[in-house]
Protein backbone atom coordinates (compact mmCIF):
# COMPACT_ATOMS: atom_id res chain seq x y z
CA UNK A 1 0.00 0.00 0.00
CA UNK A 2 1.26 3.72 -0.46
CA UNK A 3 2.30 5.93 1.94
CA UNK A 4 0.16 9.20 2.62
CA UNK A 5 1.42 12.30 5.01
CA UNK A 6 -1.21 15.17 6.03
CA UNK A 7 0.13 18.81 5.25
CA UNK A 8 -1.81 21.54 7.37
CA UNK A 9 -1.73 25.30 6.05
CA UNK A 10 -2.48 27.72 8.25
CA UNK A 11 -3.21 31.31 6.65
CA UNK A 12 -4.41 34.41 7.38
CA UNK A 13 -8.13 33.49 6.74
CA UNK A 14 -8.47 29.76 6.86
CA UNK A 15 -6.48 26.00 7.09
CA UNK A 16 -6.24 23.82 4.42
CA UNK A 17 -5.55 20.38 4.75
CA UNK A 18 -4.14 17.98 2.23
CA UNK A 19 -3.40 14.06 1.93
CA UNK A 20 -0.67 13.45 -0.39
CA UNK A 21 1.08 10.23 -1.55
CA UNK A 22 4.34 9.91 -0.45
CA UNK A 23 5.46 8.39 -3.66
CA UNK A 24 4.15 10.93 -6.10
CA UNK A 25 2.92 13.65 -4.68
CA UNK A 26 -0.36 12.93 -5.77
CA UNK A 27 -3.25 14.65 -3.70
CA UNK A 28 -5.71 12.28 -2.12
CA UNK A 29 -7.71 14.61 0.12
CA UNK A 30 -8.26 18.45 0.76
CA UNK A 31 -10.30 20.73 2.88
CA UNK A 32 -10.26 24.13 3.80
CA UNK A 33 -12.15 25.67 6.92
CA UNK A 34 -12.47 29.75 7.52
CA UNK A 35 -11.86 31.17 10.36
CA UNK A 36 -15.65 31.92 11.60
CA UNK A 37 -14.26 34.49 14.07
CA UNK A 38 -12.01 36.17 12.39
CA UNK A 39 -14.56 35.96 9.20
CA UNK A 40 -16.48 38.57 11.99
CA UNK A 41 -13.83 40.90 12.62
CA UNK A 42 -13.74 39.63 16.20
CA UNK A 43 -10.15 41.28 18.34
CA UNK A 44 -9.68 42.91 15.56
CA UNK A 45 -9.17 46.86 14.71
CA UNK A 46 -7.85 47.58 11.60
CA UNK A 47 -7.55 51.79 12.26
CA UNK A 48 -5.57 50.45 15.23
CA UNK A 49 -3.29 48.01 13.00
CA UNK A 50 -4.77 45.78 15.69
CA UNK A 51 -5.24 41.54 14.21
CA UNK A 52 -5.80 38.89 16.57
CA UNK A 53 -6.99 35.55 16.30
CA UNK A 54 -8.55 33.27 18.77
CA UNK A 55 -6.76 29.64 19.28
CA UNK A 56 -10.35 27.99 18.55
CA UNK A 57 -10.70 29.39 15.08
CA UNK A 58 -7.43 27.03 14.85
CA UNK A 59 -8.57 24.16 16.77
CA UNK A 60 -11.78 24.06 14.95
CA UNK A 61 -10.15 24.52 11.93
CA UNK A 62 -7.97 21.52 12.67
CA UNK A 63 -10.19 18.76 13.43
CA UNK A 64 -12.56 19.84 11.02
CA UNK A 65 -9.93 20.32 8.03
CA UNK A 66 -8.05 16.93 8.50
CA UNK A 67 -11.48 15.18 9.09
CA UNK A 68 -12.98 16.33 6.26
CA UNK A 69 -10.15 15.66 4.01
CA UNK A 70 -9.67 12.28 4.93
CA UNK A 71 -13.41 11.77 4.07
CA UNK A 72 -12.59 13.00 -0.02
CA UNK A 73 -9.69 10.60 0.52
CA UNK A 74 -10.37 6.77 -0.95
CA UNK A 75 -11.90 4.22 1.66
CA UNK A 76 -9.35 2.89 4.58
CA UNK A 77 -6.46 5.93 3.77
CA UNK A 78 -6.16 6.48 7.45
CA UNK A 79 -4.48 3.52 8.15
CA UNK A 80 -1.57 4.64 5.63
CA UNK A 81 -1.04 8.17 7.52
CA UNK A 82 2.60 8.22 8.22
CA UNK A 83 2.96 11.58 9.48
CA UNK A 84 1.69 15.34 9.62
CA UNK A 85 3.66 18.81 9.55
CA UNK A 86 2.04 22.30 9.78
CA UNK A 87 2.96 25.53 8.95
CA UNK A 88 1.29 28.61 10.07
CA UNK A 89 1.98 33.14 9.39
CA UNK A 90 4.60 34.56 11.20
CA UNK A 91 5.71 35.99 13.43
CA UNK A 92 2.01 35.19 15.06
CA UNK A 93 2.75 34.85 19.36
CA UNK A 94 0.73 33.97 22.51
CA UNK A 95 0.96 34.33 25.60
CA UNK A 96 0.64 30.99 27.39
CA UNK A 97 0.89 29.34 31.02
CA UNK A 98 3.52 26.83 32.14
CA UNK A 99 2.02 24.25 30.33
CA UNK A 100 1.93 25.69 27.29
CA UNK A 101 -1.79 26.52 26.82
CA UNK A 102 -3.05 29.81 25.38
CA UNK A 103 -4.15 32.48 27.53
CA UNK A 104 -6.97 33.00 25.81
CA UNK A 105 -8.02 29.35 26.80
CA UNK A 106 -8.23 29.52 30.20
CA UNK A 107 -11.26 31.06 32.33
CA UNK A 108 -11.13 34.90 32.57
CA UNK A 109 -9.30 35.47 29.34
CA UNK A 110 -11.78 34.04 26.13
CA UNK A 111 -12.24 37.00 24.97
CA UNK A 112 -9.01 39.25 25.94
CA UNK A 113 -7.11 40.39 22.61
CA UNK A 114 -4.07 40.57 24.59
CA UNK A 115 -4.36 36.85 25.24
CA UNK A 116 -4.95 36.17 21.52
CA UNK A 117 -2.49 35.02 19.03
CA UNK A 118 -1.13 38.48 17.75
CA UNK A 119 -1.07 38.07 13.73
CA UNK A 120 1.86 38.21 11.81
CA UNK A 121 0.12 41.66 10.32
CA UNK A 122 -0.67 43.54 13.43
CA UNK A 123 1.56 46.35 13.83
CA UNK A 124 0.66 47.86 17.14
CA UNK A 125 4.24 47.42 18.49
CA UNK A 126 5.71 49.93 15.78
CA UNK A 127 7.19 51.96 19.38
CA UNK A 128 8.79 48.31 20.69
CA UNK A 129 10.14 47.71 17.33
CA UNK A 130 12.09 51.29 17.11
CA UNK A 131 13.60 50.54 20.61
CA UNK A 132 14.62 47.38 19.97
CA UNK A 133 16.82 49.23 17.09
CA UNK A 134 17.76 51.70 18.56
CA UNK A 135 19.08 49.53 21.89
CA UNK A 136 20.68 46.83 19.17
CA UNK A 137 22.64 49.61 17.81
CA UNK A 138 24.26 50.57 20.63
CA UNK A 139 24.80 47.47 22.52
CA UNK A 140 28.52 45.32 22.44
CA UNK A 141 26.49 42.28 19.78
CA UNK A 142 24.71 44.14 17.01
CA UNK A 143 21.39 41.39 17.90
CA UNK A 144 19.81 42.40 14.66
CA UNK A 145 22.68 41.37 12.00
CA UNK A 146 21.13 38.05 11.00
CA UNK A 147 17.61 39.88 10.89
CA UNK A 148 18.31 42.37 7.79
CA UNK A 149 19.79 45.21 10.77
CA UNK A 150 16.22 46.22 11.11
CA UNK A 151 13.54 44.93 13.80
CA UNK A 152 10.04 45.25 12.74
CA UNK A 153 6.52 45.37 14.45
CA UNK A 154 5.44 42.16 12.86
CA UNK A 155 7.93 40.32 15.09
CA UNK A 156 7.87 38.24 17.89
CA UNK A 157 9.78 40.86 20.84
CA UNK A 158 8.13 43.73 19.52
CA UNK A 159 4.23 41.86 19.92
CA UNK A 160 5.35 40.65 23.38
CA UNK A 161 6.66 44.06 24.92
CA UNK A 162 4.20 45.84 23.84
CA UNK A 163 1.21 43.32 25.47
CA UNK A 164 3.08 43.69 28.78
CA UNK A 165 3.38 47.03 28.43
CA UNK A 166 -0.42 48.05 27.66
CA UNK A 167 -2.01 45.36 29.45
CA UNK A 168 -1.00 44.25 33.19
CA UNK A 169 -3.70 41.58 33.54
CA UNK A 170 -1.56 39.58 31.13
CA UNK A 171 2.04 39.84 32.96
CA UNK A 172 2.00 37.53 35.38
CA UNK A 173 -0.16 34.57 34.03
CA UNK A 174 1.88 34.85 31.12
CA UNK A 175 4.68 32.44 32.16
CA UNK A 176 6.16 32.28 28.51
CA UNK A 177 5.14 32.97 24.50
CA UNK A 178 4.72 30.46 21.69
CA UNK A 179 4.56 30.86 18.43
CA UNK A 180 1.47 29.48 16.28
CA UNK A 181 3.98 26.91 14.32
CA UNK A 182 5.72 25.36 17.52
CA UNK A 183 1.98 25.06 19.51
CA UNK A 184 0.10 22.89 17.02
CA UNK A 185 2.94 20.29 16.81
CA UNK A 186 3.19 20.13 20.46
CA UNK A 187 -0.69 20.24 20.40
CA UNK A 188 -0.68 17.55 18.14
CA UNK A 189 2.35 15.54 20.59
CA UNK A 190 0.29 15.34 24.03
CA UNK A 191 3.14 18.01 25.02
CA UNK A 192 2.06 18.79 28.76
CA UNK A 193 5.35 21.09 29.54
CA UNK A 194 6.36 24.31 27.90
CA UNK A 195 9.77 23.04 28.47
CA UNK A 196 9.03 19.73 25.99
CA UNK A 197 8.04 22.31 23.20
CA UNK A 198 10.60 21.47 20.17
CA UNK A 199 10.87 25.47 18.53
CA UNK A 200 10.77 25.59 15.24
CA UNK A 201 14.52 27.03 13.78
CA UNK A 202 13.11 28.89 11.23
CA UNK A 203 10.27 31.01 13.66
CA UNK A 204 13.21 31.89 16.07
CA UNK A 205 16.14 32.27 13.46
CA UNK A 206 14.52 34.85 11.20
CA UNK A 207 11.76 36.43 14.16
CA UNK A 208 12.98 36.62 17.44
CA UNK A 209 17.13 37.09 17.27
CA UNK A 210 17.74 33.53 17.82
CA UNK A 211 21.47 32.82 16.26
CA UNK A 212 23.50 30.15 16.89
CA UNK A 213 26.81 32.30 17.21
CA UNK A 214 24.46 34.48 20.08
CA UNK A 215 24.66 31.37 22.08
CA UNK A 216 20.94 31.33 20.75
CA UNK A 217 18.54 33.97 22.39
CA UNK A 218 20.27 37.42 23.25
CA UNK A 219 20.96 37.73 27.12
CA UNK A 220 18.20 38.62 29.70
CA UNK A 221 20.61 41.81 30.39
CA UNK A 222 19.62 42.67 26.54
CA UNK A 223 16.18 42.77 27.31
CA UNK A 224 16.06 44.02 30.61
CA UNK A 225 18.23 46.96 29.28
CA UNK A 226 15.21 47.04 26.97
CA UNK A 227 12.67 47.16 29.55
CA UNK A 228 12.39 45.66 32.98
CA UNK A 229 9.01 43.90 32.22
CA UNK A 230 11.30 41.61 30.47
CA UNK A 231 13.36 40.38 33.13
CA UNK A 232 13.88 36.79 33.42
CA UNK A 233 11.51 35.67 29.94
CA UNK A 234 14.58 34.41 28.22
CA UNK A 235 15.49 31.91 30.74
CA UNK A 236 11.22 30.71 30.12
CA UNK A 237 12.04 30.13 26.16
CA UNK A 238 14.73 28.11 24.49
CA UNK A 239 18.15 27.84 23.82
CA UNK A 240 17.93 24.65 21.08
CA UNK A 241 15.82 25.19 17.88
CA UNK A 242 15.07 22.63 15.40
CA UNK A 243 14.45 22.22 11.27
CA UNK A 244 11.06 21.04 10.33
CA UNK A 245 12.57 17.52 9.40
CA UNK A 246 12.87 16.72 12.70
CA UNK A 247 10.19 14.74 14.77
CA UNK A 248 8.14 16.72 17.36
CA UNK A 249 6.36 13.51 18.71
CA UNK A 250 4.06 11.20 17.72
CA UNK A 251 0.51 11.85 17.28
CA UNK A 252 -1.06 11.86 20.66
CA UNK A 253 -3.75 9.10 21.54
CA UNK A 254 -6.50 12.11 22.35
CA UNK A 255 -5.30 13.55 18.66
CA UNK A 256 -5.58 10.09 17.00
CA UNK A 257 -8.96 9.47 18.32
CA UNK A 258 -9.84 12.95 17.52
CA UNK A 259 -8.62 12.91 13.80
CA UNK A 260 -8.75 8.80 12.97
CA UNK A 261 -5.89 8.75 12.77
CA UNK A 262 -2.92 6.25 14.96
CA UNK A 263 -0.81 7.06 17.35
CA UNK A 264 2.04 5.93 15.12
CA UNK A 265 1.85 8.71 12.88
CA UNK A 266 4.57 11.13 13.32
CA UNK A 267 4.23 15.12 13.94
CA UNK A 268 7.25 17.10 12.31
CA UNK A 269 8.39 20.23 13.73
CA UNK A 270 6.70 23.55 12.20
CA UNK A 271 7.78 26.09 10.37
CA UNK A 272 6.22 29.23 8.32
CA UNK A 273 3.85 29.15 5.21
CA UNK A 274 6.26 30.70 3.04
CA UNK A 275 8.93 28.42 3.94
CA UNK A 276 7.41 25.28 3.44
CA UNK A 277 5.71 26.94 0.41
CA UNK A 278 9.20 27.84 -0.99
CA UNK A 279 9.48 23.81 -0.69
CA UNK A 280 6.56 22.69 -1.87
CA UNK A 281 7.17 25.48 -4.97
CA UNK A 282 10.72 23.08 -5.34
CA UNK A 283 13.16 26.06 -4.64
CA UNK A 284 16.26 25.71 -5.82
CA UNK A 285 19.60 27.68 -4.99
CA UNK A 286 19.68 31.41 -5.92
CA UNK A 287 16.16 31.27 -7.31
CA UNK A 288 13.64 33.61 -5.25
CA UNK A 289 10.66 31.93 -4.30
CA UNK A 290 7.33 34.37 -4.20
CA UNK A 291 4.33 33.17 -2.23
CA UNK A 292 2.12 35.97 -3.52
CA UNK A 293 -1.49 35.87 -1.58
CA UNK A 294 -2.33 39.24 1.25
CA UNK A 295 1.01 40.67 1.62
CA UNK A 296 3.76 38.64 -0.10
CA UNK A 297 7.16 36.27 1.47
CA UNK A 298 9.84 35.91 -1.31
CA UNK A 299 12.89 32.99 0.29
CA UNK A 300 15.70 32.19 -1.30
CA UNK A 301 18.58 29.36 -0.28
CA UNK A 302 22.07 29.54 -0.72
CA UNK A 303 24.79 26.96 -0.33
CA UNK A 304 26.91 27.12 2.70
CA UNK A 305 30.40 27.04 2.10
CA UNK A 306 31.71 26.92 5.61
CA UNK A 307 32.97 30.86 5.08
CA UNK A 308 32.18 33.86 6.30
CA UNK A 309 28.18 34.57 6.42
CA UNK A 310 27.83 36.84 3.56
CA UNK A 311 24.93 39.31 5.60
CA UNK A 312 22.33 40.98 3.86
CA UNK A 313 20.82 44.39 4.90
CA UNK A 314 17.43 45.51 5.43
CA UNK A 315 15.58 41.93 4.84
CA UNK A 316 13.69 39.39 7.18
CA UNK A 317 16.77 37.71 8.25
CA UNK A 318 19.07 35.07 7.02
CA UNK A 319 18.77 31.12 8.94
CA UNK A 320 20.77 28.08 8.89
CA UNK A 321 17.94 25.39 7.95
CA UNK A 322 14.72 27.76 7.90
CA UNK A 323 13.66 26.32 4.56
CA UNK A 324 15.93 23.14 3.60
CA UNK A 325 17.95 21.86 6.01
CA UNK A 326 21.75 22.73 5.71
CA UNK A 327 21.80 25.81 3.21
CA UNK A 328 21.33 29.13 4.35
CA UNK A 329 17.37 30.27 4.38
CA UNK A 330 16.68 34.06 3.20
CA UNK A 331 13.55 36.21 3.54
CA UNK A 332 12.34 38.79 2.40
CA UNK A 333 8.86 40.71 1.36
CA UNK A 334 5.51 42.89 1.15
CA UNK A 335 3.38 43.55 4.07
CA UNK A 336 0.79 44.37 1.29
CA UNK A 337 0.38 42.28 -2.16
CA UNK A 338 -2.73 40.95 -2.65
CA UNK A 339 -4.36 43.32 0.56
CA UNK A 340 -3.89 46.31 -1.42
CA UNK A 341 -6.43 45.07 -4.81
CA UNK A 342 -8.59 44.01 -1.72
CA UNK A 343 -7.88 47.43 -0.32
CA UNK A 344 -9.32 49.07 -3.36
CA UNK A 345 -12.35 46.18 -4.03
CA UNK A 346 -13.33 47.09 -0.61
CA UNK A 347 -13.55 50.89 -1.09
CA UNK A 348 -15.14 50.40 -4.72
CA UNK A 349 -17.97 48.08 -2.99
CA UNK A 350 -19.11 50.55 0.27
CA UNK A 351 -21.21 52.10 -2.38
CA UNK A 352 -22.87 48.64 -2.64
CA UNK A 353 -23.34 47.74 1.19
CA UNK A 354 -24.47 51.65 1.98
CA UNK A 355 -26.65 52.32 -1.27
CA UNK A 356 -28.09 49.30 -2.88
CA UNK A 357 -28.12 47.85 0.74
CA UNK A 358 -30.94 50.22 1.86
CA UNK A 359 -32.67 50.53 -1.50
CA UNK A 360 -36.22 50.25 -0.75
CA UNK A 361 -36.78 49.06 -4.29
CA UNK A 362 -35.63 45.11 -3.75
CA UNK A 363 -36.94 42.85 -0.97
CA UNK A 364 -33.39 42.12 1.24
CA UNK A 365 -32.42 38.66 -0.02
CA UNK A 366 -32.49 39.88 -3.91
CA UNK A 367 -30.58 42.84 -2.46
CA UNK A 368 -27.92 40.44 -1.14
CA UNK A 369 -27.58 38.74 -4.15
CA UNK A 370 -27.15 41.52 -5.96
CA UNK A 371 -24.29 42.90 -3.63
CA UNK A 372 -22.69 39.70 -3.64
CA UNK A 373 -22.60 39.04 -7.37
CA UNK A 374 -21.16 42.56 -7.75
CA UNK A 375 -18.61 42.91 -4.93
CA UNK A 376 -17.24 39.26 -6.92
CA UNK A 377 -17.17 41.01 -10.20
CA UNK A 378 -15.08 44.43 -9.07
CA UNK A 379 -11.81 42.57 -9.73
CA UNK A 380 -12.57 40.79 -12.71
CA UNK A 381 -13.92 43.77 -14.27
CA UNK A 382 -11.30 45.76 -13.11
CA UNK A 383 -8.36 43.62 -14.61
CA UNK A 384 -10.13 43.18 -17.59
CA UNK A 385 -10.12 46.95 -17.87
CA UNK A 386 -6.88 47.76 -16.85
CA UNK A 387 -5.28 45.43 -19.13
CA UNK A 388 -5.80 47.33 -21.90
CA UNK A 389 -3.90 50.35 -20.84
CA UNK A 390 -0.40 50.48 -22.20
CA UNK A 391 2.04 50.81 -19.61
CA UNK A 392 2.78 54.70 -18.71
CA UNK A 393 -0.53 55.66 -20.31
CA UNK A 394 -2.31 56.15 -16.46
CA UNK A 395 -0.12 59.47 -15.35
CA UNK A 396 -0.38 57.65 -11.82
CA UNK A 397 1.81 56.49 -9.75
CA UNK A 398 1.02 54.62 -6.52
CA UNK A 399 3.29 53.34 -3.18
CA UNK A 400 2.28 49.54 -2.42
CA UNK A 401 2.82 50.81 1.77
CA UNK A 402 -0.67 50.13 2.49
CA UNK A 403 0.17 47.86 5.54
CA UNK A 404 3.71 49.50 5.80
CA UNK A 405 6.98 48.16 4.44
CA UNK A 406 8.76 44.83 5.13
CA UNK A 407 11.78 44.76 3.10
CA UNK A 408 13.80 45.99 2.40
CA UNK A 409 14.69 48.34 5.03
CA UNK A 410 11.17 47.58 7.23
CA UNK A 411 9.27 50.36 8.09
CA UNK A 412 5.74 49.56 9.14
CA UNK A 413 4.85 53.57 9.82
CA UNK A 414 4.76 54.40 6.21
CA UNK A 415 1.45 54.05 4.38
CA UNK A 416 0.63 53.91 1.14
CA UNK A 417 -0.01 56.72 -1.47
CA UNK A 418 -1.78 57.31 -4.91
CA UNK A 419 0.18 60.35 -6.75
CA UNK A 420 -0.75 62.28 -10.30
CA UNK A 421 -4.48 61.85 -10.07
CA UNK A 422 -6.72 63.87 -12.03
CA UNK A 423 -9.97 64.16 -13.64
CA UNK A 424 -9.83 61.36 -15.93
CA UNK A 425 -8.24 59.45 -13.34
CA UNK A 426 -10.99 56.10 -12.81
CA UNK A 427 -11.16 52.80 -11.71
CA UNK A 428 -9.02 51.05 -14.29
CA UNK A 429 -6.33 53.31 -14.43
CA UNK A 430 -6.01 53.33 -10.27
CA UNK A 431 -6.15 49.99 -10.52
CA UNK A 432 -3.52 49.36 -12.81
CA UNK A 433 -1.24 51.71 -11.53
CA UNK A 434 -2.05 49.73 -8.06
CA UNK A 435 -1.13 46.35 -9.69
CA UNK A 436 2.39 47.89 -11.11
CA UNK A 437 2.68 49.29 -7.31
CA UNK A 438 3.09 46.03 -5.41
CA UNK A 439 5.48 44.68 -8.86
CA UNK A 440 7.68 47.82 -8.05
CA UNK A 441 7.74 47.03 -4.22
CA UNK A 442 8.77 42.92 -5.55
CA UNK A 443 11.40 45.03 -7.69
CA UNK A 444 12.94 46.48 -4.73
CA UNK A 445 13.42 43.46 -3.12
CA UNK A 446 15.32 42.36 -6.34
CA UNK A 447 17.37 44.95 -6.44
CA UNK A 448 18.58 44.37 -2.70
CA UNK A 449 19.73 41.27 -2.90
CA UNK A 450 21.54 41.84 -6.19
CA UNK A 451 23.29 44.79 -4.68
CA UNK A 452 24.65 43.20 -1.85
CA UNK A 453 25.77 40.40 -4.14
CA UNK A 454 23.06 37.95 -3.72
CA UNK A 455 22.46 36.62 -7.53
CA UNK A 456 18.39 36.15 -8.33
CA UNK A 457 19.02 33.67 -11.32
CA UNK A 458 15.37 32.64 -11.59
CA UNK A 459 11.58 33.72 -10.32
CA UNK A 460 9.10 31.07 -8.61
CA UNK A 461 5.21 32.17 -8.03
CA UNK A 462 2.88 30.68 -6.02
CA UNK A 463 -0.01 31.38 -4.44
CA UNK A 464 -3.50 32.23 -4.92
CA UNK A 465 -2.17 35.72 -6.93
CA UNK A 466 0.21 33.55 -8.61
CA UNK A 467 -2.07 31.23 -9.84
CA UNK A 468 -5.15 33.46 -10.23
CA UNK A 469 -4.31 36.67 -12.05
CA UNK A 470 -1.98 35.85 -15.49
CA UNK A 471 -2.38 40.09 -15.50
CA UNK A 472 -0.45 40.84 -12.40
CA UNK A 473 1.99 37.66 -13.21
CA UNK A 474 2.40 39.31 -16.25
CA UNK A 475 3.07 42.96 -15.27
CA UNK A 476 4.92 41.61 -12.41
CA UNK A 477 7.47 39.87 -15.15
CA UNK A 478 7.76 43.10 -17.13
CA UNK A 479 8.75 44.82 -13.88
CA UNK A 480 11.68 42.56 -12.97
CA UNK A 481 12.68 41.38 -16.61
CA UNK A 482 12.63 38.18 -15.81
CA UNK A 483 10.38 35.40 -16.36
CA UNK A 484 8.43 33.69 -13.63
CA UNK A 485 7.58 30.41 -13.32
CA UNK A 486 4.13 29.52 -11.82
CA UNK A 487 4.23 26.46 -9.77
CA UNK A 488 1.60 23.86 -10.95
CA UNK A 489 0.28 23.13 -6.91
CA UNK A 490 -2.69 25.25 -5.60
CA UNK A 491 -1.23 24.28 -2.32
CA UNK A 492 2.35 24.78 -2.17
CA UNK A 493 2.44 25.44 1.22
CA UNK A 494 0.56 22.40 2.38
CA UNK A 495 2.14 20.20 -0.01
CA UNK A 496 5.62 21.67 1.22
CA UNK A 497 4.32 20.98 4.82
CA UNK A 498 3.65 17.46 3.83
CA UNK A 499 7.04 16.70 1.96
CA UNK A 500 8.80 18.00 5.68
CA UNK A 501 6.26 15.28 7.06
CA UNK A 502 7.46 12.43 4.77
CA UNK A 503 11.09 13.44 5.65
CA UNK A 504 10.25 13.38 9.18
CA UNK A 505 8.49 9.97 9.02
CA UNK A 506 11.27 8.51 7.53
CA UNK A 507 10.21 8.15 3.86
CA UNK A 508 12.99 10.43 2.44
CA UNK A 509 16.28 10.68 3.80
CA UNK A 510 15.77 14.63 3.24
CA UNK A 511 13.63 17.68 1.89
CA UNK A 512 15.14 17.28 -1.37
CA UNK A 513 14.92 13.63 -1.99
CA UNK A 514 10.97 14.57 -0.97
CA UNK A 515 10.75 17.98 -2.96
CA UNK A 516 12.37 16.02 -5.97
CA UNK A 517 9.46 13.05 -6.14
CA UNK A 518 6.80 14.53 -4.44
CA UNK A 519 6.85 17.70 -6.06
CA UNK A 520 4.15 18.98 -8.69
CA UNK A 521 6.29 20.90 -11.28
CA UNK A 522 5.06 23.91 -12.88
CA UNK A 523 2.39 24.89 -15.65
CA UNK A 524 2.99 28.37 -16.64
CA UNK A 525 5.56 30.85 -17.22
CA UNK A 526 5.28 34.39 -18.02
CA UNK A 527 8.00 36.04 -20.34
CA UNK A 528 9.26 39.71 -20.28
CA UNK A 529 7.90 41.94 -23.10
CA UNK A 530 11.42 43.72 -23.90
CA UNK A 531 9.42 47.25 -25.32
CA UNK A 532 6.89 46.95 -21.77
CA UNK A 533 10.39 46.18 -19.50
CA UNK A 534 12.06 49.27 -21.20
CA UNK A 535 8.46 51.45 -20.43
CA UNK A 536 8.46 50.31 -16.95
CA UNK A 537 12.32 50.73 -16.36
CA UNK A 538 11.43 54.93 -16.38
CA UNK A 539 8.30 54.16 -14.59
CA UNK A 540 10.30 52.39 -12.05
CA UNK A 541 12.61 55.62 -11.03
CA UNK A 542 9.35 57.57 -10.54
CA UNK A 543 8.21 55.07 -8.11
CA UNK A 544 11.66 55.43 -6.14
CA UNK A 545 11.38 59.12 -6.46
CA UNK A 546 7.86 59.67 -5.33
CA UNK A 547 9.20 56.86 -2.33
CA UNK A 548 11.68 59.06 -1.40
CA UNK A 549 9.11 61.68 -1.08
CA UNK A 550 6.54 60.16 0.62
CA UNK A 551 9.04 57.96 3.54
CA UNK A 552 10.62 61.70 4.33
CA UNK A 553 6.69 62.55 5.38
CA UNK A 554 5.21 59.61 6.62
CA UNK A 555 8.08 57.32 7.71
CA UNK A 556 8.88 59.09 11.03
Amino acid sequence: MNNYVIGIDYGTDSVRSVIINTDNGEEAGSAVFYYPRWKKGLYCDPAKNQFRQHPLDYLEGLETSVKEALKMAPAGIAANIRGIAVDTTGSTPVAVDKNGAPLSLKPGFEEEPDAMFILWKDHTALREAAEINELAAKWEVDYTKYEGGIYSSEWFWAKILRTLRVNENIRQPAYSWVEHCDWIPFLLTGGSGLHQMKRSRCAAGHKALWHEDFGGLPPNAFFTALDPLLDGLVDRLYRETFTSDVPAGNLSEEWAQRLGLSTEVVVSVGAFDAHMGAVGGQIEPYHLSKVMGTSTCDMLVAPMDGGPEKLVSGICGQVDGSVIPGMLGLEAGQSAFGDVYAWFRNLLAWTLDEVVGKSQLLDGELKQKLIDEASGRIIPELTAAAEKIPPGDTGIIALDWLNGRRTPDANQALKGAIFGLNLGSDAPKVFRALVEATCFGARKIVDRFQEEGVPIKGVIGLGGVARKSPFVMQTMADVLNQPIKIARSEQTCALGAAMFAATAAGIYDDVSRAMSRMGSGFDAEYHPDPKRAALYEKIYQEYNEVGAFAESFFGK
